[in-house]
């Protein structure tokens, strides 16, 4: 587990022990202002799952309740994706290397609408929205291609320039990045911790991100704090 990660879990936990340290306080239930953190797990589908295992990462927001229904948030997604070790075969076959590795991760900055159904210890809510997704790819060490490797998905997914159905010659790369405008979507479940407005939530929501090369589309199940 990265320091983000384990950063966001001691501040969850710290937390979720102060809404029950001050439980007998009074509580506002309609906050002006709304806050949330989160942890979220996420699945790739089709075509990303093609590259990618789950990931794990972080999720910070905030924004403003008009009323008790009608909310907008904005939030900062983190998430550190495993590459699939079946991706990595036809690029350590062409280099030579069965050691040659990568790593990535998204980052999402978006901007969301939330309806929400809160009842006095339960809630249901759904919430969707767009933005900024930011999916970059590191390698253990820069490699040069050569003239002959046939371009497949995979060459794309990290970042390869392919010409006439071939991976153009000579490149030379350590890094590599795509971003794009994306949307999302999803549920979430709520219950209530303490007094009133501390909520813990779990909440499940596809996002898309038509990234260069190879899309991004992944399911993130996120378990956080918010009010």
């Amino acid at each position: 587990m990265t320091f983000p990660t384990k950063a966001l879990v001691v501040i969850t936990v710290l937390a979720v022990a102060h809404c029950t340290l001050y439980a007998q306080e009074e509580g506002d239930d309609d906050p002006k202002g709304n806050v949330n953190l989160g942890i979220p797990i996420s699945a790739p589908v089709n075509p990303t799952a093609q590259f990618v295992n789950l990931g794990i990462g972080s999720t910070i927001g905030a924004g403003y309740n008009f009323n008790r229904r009608h909310a907008i948030v904005g939030e900062v997604m983190w998430n550190h994706l495993s590459l699939a070790n079946g991706a990595l075969i036809p690029l350590r076959t062409v280099f030579q290397n069965p050691n040659f590795n990568a790593g990535s991760n998204l980052l999402a900055f978006t901007a969301n609408y939330r309806y929400e159904l809160r009842g006095a210890v339960r809630g249901l809510y759904f919430i969707g929205g767009g933005g900024y997704y930011f999916r970059n790819l590191h390698f253990s060490q820069k490699v040069t291609t050569g003239s002959s490797a046939t371009c497949t998905p995979t060459w794309l997914w990290f970042g390869f320039a392919c010409e006439s159905g071939t991976v153009t010659a000579n490149q030379t790369i350590g890094s590599s990045s795509s971003h794009s405008l994306g949307v999302n979507g999803g549920i979430g479940f709520t219950a209530r911790v303490g007094e009133a407005p501390y909520r813990v939530y779990v909440e499940s929501r596809y996002h898309y991100a038509p990234a260069k090369g190879i899309s991004t589309q992944l399911v993130s199940v996120t378990f956080g704090i918010r009010y």
